[in-house]
């Protein structure tokens, strides 16, 4: 194995790997190890490395010595807490948690008062003077082990914990559906044990193990094991996690938050996770452990008294009502509260971000569980990432990287139109878990979720309290709606992980899995109906509630400011009409570098001339070929034949073009004065004939009334259009050779637009794109008739445009004599969409079928039309650049497939020395920050300065911080800037530059 050492103890103020790494402890692990080290109050326990985990699940069997290595650890521990396992007079209880080195929140095990047994129970009871936590200790522990290590259906403890609870309504005064477990007493407790027991003992033809080292020995496989269940899979594969070595294994001294009154349990964010605001947020439960809080299964009280004032005004419950039943723990607990507050100053300052922590307080004393960087919502990244560089606590450079490209995609997301929110009926309040605006049919499982996705519905999965088996309906619902629990519920941490709307602890809805339906006061909710939730404010409304553009905030533009000053990439958008074009550029684009024509023709308006067009273009060019034949050779007769036969059809095709050329001056007229100083790619007519054409026969029958043309003989040239393998067929430049009137028009419809909107004092820069070239021969043929063309109109009109022709490098032939086409080309676009499916073999109608299983399988990392195959497609790209510029020191090279917007692409392109990329509108923003990324990954690594302080004296300082509240970090905020919408002059090496 890598590494020698498979356990790290750490305990009483001394830890052995507090200098490790996430990768070989885990985030707990290494958060634990830290805590220790910095006099944090941590309970004593071991590490498990990830080594560990790997070889268990490559061999299905552990290292040779690990046995012994945990028998010595646990020794260490008994002593550190001067308990003994299984010791009814000292007991020592430990909980067993995994922690990966990225935080995967719920989705592998955890296992609670680990080391329990009827005699420990009896001498809890006299230590503590509690037996009812003493039993209710026992309790939680056989139904999670039994669940967790032994498999035994999690729904059958419940089954049992439910009807005890059922049994004691009339006695403890309650609805069946309000009584709690905390309402079990003593008694109650010890009937649920021994059907626990005798539920195990049906299921697994055992009594359940009462031995602490065997106990031990299951929940470290259990954990393990979980590396790879079904739910922490999925959320690897969702959140594109990749390269791990598995998670550790957590043993620690259990601390109870169940004790009585004056114990609790908690979770808590050194910031909002939701919107970043710099508050401390979080959760408790008292007599409690910390399942409760994240399991959703009780509504927590709030930390602060901000906090709770705030949940009780959004859930309209009264002061006095706060007061008695919702307290936070500000109030109850003032000093232990104290000294929460200056741990969490204390380990944000540490570990300059935001952290996510677990507490216990045992009968008074506070105990830290647990320190991560904090999940959190694009929002919230954005905005601790600009307060923290601003504060000085972070530079620039680390802001820019501390937020994830592909996170900003939740910021563009649509908002609720304040005007259709007033005339909403709002029929529910929660908690405002996760941000955003969700409109969707109600469904009540994450299966259903995942059904309706793949139909093309949206939905909104509304769960009494959500599960990590939920996981993948989460993932495929718009929005996520529950019953229960807080905003530290993993519903919530989940949802905000995902960027997905979140309204969770919604207590007025009364759900029916059954009768799949919801009830709130007069309202019933079915499944299939629409509701919208507003997960900014935990409105529940009934219905479709209209939506609006998302609004960029000030501290989004700064980061995007500080991103265009680090990148050196261009950043273009693929826009087809004046209103993409003019999104694009209010998300910061510097150009277009995709205006498909093809798309124009679509329009209503012109689809009836496009028709027209390509239903006589053959005839066209056979009767012109015979005719010039026949006058070449002075052949009278076949002229006068040809003449008659040439004349209408040629008219169709010549008012075919007439009509279409106004059209699209018109759209590049908006186009150009839309990105007004900034270049617009415009690639000519691309796809095969025959999309264009109507496959059915009434259509076509409607069409022949329309042209005067016989039904019959225009069913047979729609049908001769027909094409085995038409993206590999007659389509882009091929259309030009064969058709160049098309092209033609095209091009006079490009420099009559440029020429008109420079007249109109707008800067104007056109850029005409050939595609599909293959060889020079091809680009110079319709490059020649664009400079004809062009020149025509300059002298017609009296003034010039600075134009340019370039091609797309799109067909692996291309690349490999890029040097040839770079002698006629003065760019170079690369369309990777095309250039995947001729490079790697794929159909992209067709490789859905099986892509998935190659990514599953890790043929490819990601599905190559995503995200770019870089060993591959990639080397086409490092070809065509090198070779291209050889030949042409000027060339400017960009790429303008889809891939354009993949942060993984844009690095790689910001790698290989591209001037730009191009992406669709939305994806701008992501594509400008993976720029910068791209750039500062790219910089030499300079030699690493000691960041933290030596460890006495962090261990000094954060003794005197425990003893008094630490104050508050002051964040600068410096005047609000000008929206970084775009650059007013390109500053980098752009095809606008080097016109």
């Amino acid at each position: 194995m890598a590494s020698k050492k498979l356990v790290y103890f750490f305990g009483n103020g001394k830890s052995e790997g507090a200098k490790e790494t996430k990768a070989l402890l885990g985030g707990k692990g290494l958060g634990l190890a830290q805590m220790t080290e910095s006099k944090v109050p941590v309970p004593a326990g071991f590490t498990i490395t990830t080594e560990v985990c790997d070889y268990y699940s490559k061999n299905k069997s552990y290292p040779k010595g690990l046995e012994k290595l945990v028998d010595e650890n646990i020794k260490k521990l008994e002593k550190a807490m001067n308990m003994q396992f299984g010791n009814p007079k000292q007991p020592l209880l430990v909980s067993v948690r995994s922690g990966a080195a990225i935080s995967m929140p719920g989705m592998m095990d955890t296992i609670l008062n680990l080391g329990i047994n009827e005699k420990v129970v009896e001498g809890l009871v006299e230590k503590t003077n509690n037996p009812r936590f003493a039993w209710d200790a026992y309790r939680r522990f056989i139904q999670m082990f039994g669940d967790v290590a032994m498999g035994v259906d999690h729904d059958k403890f419940e089954e049992i914990l439910d009807e005890a609870k059922k049994s004691i309504a009339s006695k403890v005064g309650k609805a069946e559906k309000d009584v709690k477990d905390t309402d079990l007493d003593v008694e109650d407790l010890k009937v649920v044990v021994e059907k626990y027991k005798a539920m195990y003992k049906e299921e697994k033809g055992e009594e359940f193990p009462t031995d602490p080292k065997v106990q031990l020995w299951h929940a470290i496989n259990a954990v393990f094991r979980s590396w790879n269940n079904p739910r922490a899979e999925a959320y690897r594969k969702l959140n594109d996690i990749r390269g791990l070595l598995g998670t550790a294994v957590n043993v620690q001294a259990m601390v109870f938050g169940n004790m009585g009154d004056t114990s609790a349990t908690g979770v808590c964010f050194s910031r909002n996770p939701a919107t970043g605001e710099n508050k401390f947020y979080g959760e408790f439960l008292i007599n409690a452990q910390g399942e409760d809080v994240v399991a959703g299964i009780r509504t927590p009280q709030e930390i602060t008294l901000e906090g709770s004032l705030e949940w009780a005004k959004n859930n309209g419950i009264s002061e006095e009502d706060r007061k008695n039943k919702y307290p936070s723990l500000e109030e109850v607990m003032p000093n232990v509260y104290k000294q929460l507050v200056s741990y969490k100053n204390q380990l944000e300052k540490y570990y300059s971000d935001m952290q996510d922590m677990e507490f216990t307080i045992q009968e008074g004393k506070l105990y830290m569980l647990q320190t991560r960087n904090g999940k959190r919502t694009a929002a919230a990244a954005v905005r601790i990432a600009v307060e923290l560089a601003e504060a000085k606590i972070i530079s620039k450079e680390e802001a820019i990287m501390r937020v994830n490209p592909s996170d900003l995609d939740q910021l563009l997301h649509p908002m609720f139109d304040p005007a259709a929110k007033k005339s909403a009926k709002v029929i529910a309040k929660g908690l405002n878990a996760s941000p955003g605006a969700a409109v969707g049919k109600v469904v009540f499982a994450a299966d259903r979720a995942e059904e309706m996705k793949e139909a093309g519905e949206q939905t909104i999965l509304v769960r009494i309290e959500t599960s990590p088996e939920d996981i993948k309906g989460m993932n495929a619902a718009e929005g996520i709606l529950t019953a229960r629990g807080g905003s530290t519920s993993h519903a919530a941490v989940v949802a905000r992980g995902m960027g997905k709307c979140c309204v969770a602890g919604c207590s007025a809805l009364e759900i029916d899995y059954e009768s799949k339906s919801m009830k709130v006061g007069d309202e019933t909710v079915k499944e299939g109906d629409y509701i919208s939730i507003d997960g900014s404010t935990g409105e529940v409304m009934l219905g479709k509630v209209a939506t609006k553009e998302a609004e960029m905030s000030e501290d989004f533009k700064k980061l995007m400011e500080w991103a265009d000053a680090a990148r050196k990439l261009e950043v273009h958008t693929n826009a087809d009409t004046p209103h993409d074009a003019q999104i694009a550029r209010s998300f910061g684009a510097e150009g277009i570098g995709l205006c498909r024509t093809e798309h124009m023709f679509f329009n209503a308006d012109r689809i009836k001339s496009v028709r027209q067009l390509i239903l006589v273009a053959e005839e066209v060019k056979q009767l012109k070929e015979k005719l010039e034949a026949a006058e070449k050779i002075g052949d009278k007769k076949a002229i006068e034949e040809l003449e008659p036969l040439y004349k209408e059809p040629r008219k169709l095709y010549d008012d075919a073009l007439a009509n279409i050329l106004p059209m699209q001056r018109e759209d590049f007229i908006g186009i150009f004065t839309a990105m007004s100083g900034y270049p617009v790619t415009i690639r000519l007519l691309d796809p095969p004939l025959h999309e264009f054409i109507p496959h059915e026969d009434s259509q076509l029958q409607e069409l022949s009334s329309e042209m005067n043309v016989p039904f019959e003989k225009l069913k047979a040239i729609r049908d001769s259009l027909h094409e085995f393998n038409p993206m590999l067929g007659h389509r882009g430049c091929r259309l030009g050779i064969t058709y160049p009137e098309i092209y033609d028009m095209q091009a006079r419809a490009i420099i009559e637009a440029a020429v008109k909107v420079k007249k109109n004092g707008v800067d104007v820069h056109p850029e005409i794109m050939i595609p599909l070239v293959g060889t020079l021969k091809e680009l110079k043929m319709i490059k020649d008739r664009i400079i004809k063309i062009a020149d025509e109109v300059f002298e017609k009109e009296g003034s010039k445009v600075t134009y340019k022709v370039g091609t797309m490098i799109e067909v692996p032939r291309a690349a490999l004599v890029a040097d040839k086409i770079a002698t006629e080309a003065e760019f170079f676009s690369f369309g990777t969409n095309d250039l995947t499916q001729m490079g790697g073999g794929f159909s992209r109608d067709d490789a859905g079928k099986f892509l998935k299983d190659y990514v599953n399988k890790e043929i490819y990392e990601r599905d190559p039309f995503q995200s770019l195959d870089q060993e591959g497609i990639g080397e086409l790209l490092r070809i065509g650049v090198t070779k291209g510029r050889a030949a042409n020191k000027k060339l400017v090279v960009g790429i303008c497939g889809e891939h354009g917007g993949d942060p993984a692409t844009v690095m790689f392109c910001n790698d290989i020395g591209l001037d730009y990329v191009s992406c669709s509108p939305y994806r701008v923003p992501i594509a400008r920050l993976a720029a910068a990324q791209g750039a500062i990954k790219s910089k030499p690594a300079k030699k690493a300065t000691a960041k933290k302080a030596p460890a006495k004296k962090a261990a000094a300082k954060a003794s005197a911080s425990a003893k008094k509240t630490a104050a508050k970090v002051e964040v600068k905020k410096s005047a609000s800037k000008k929206a970084a919408v775009a650059k007013k002059t390109p500053s980098k090496s752009s095809s606008k530059k080097k016109k």
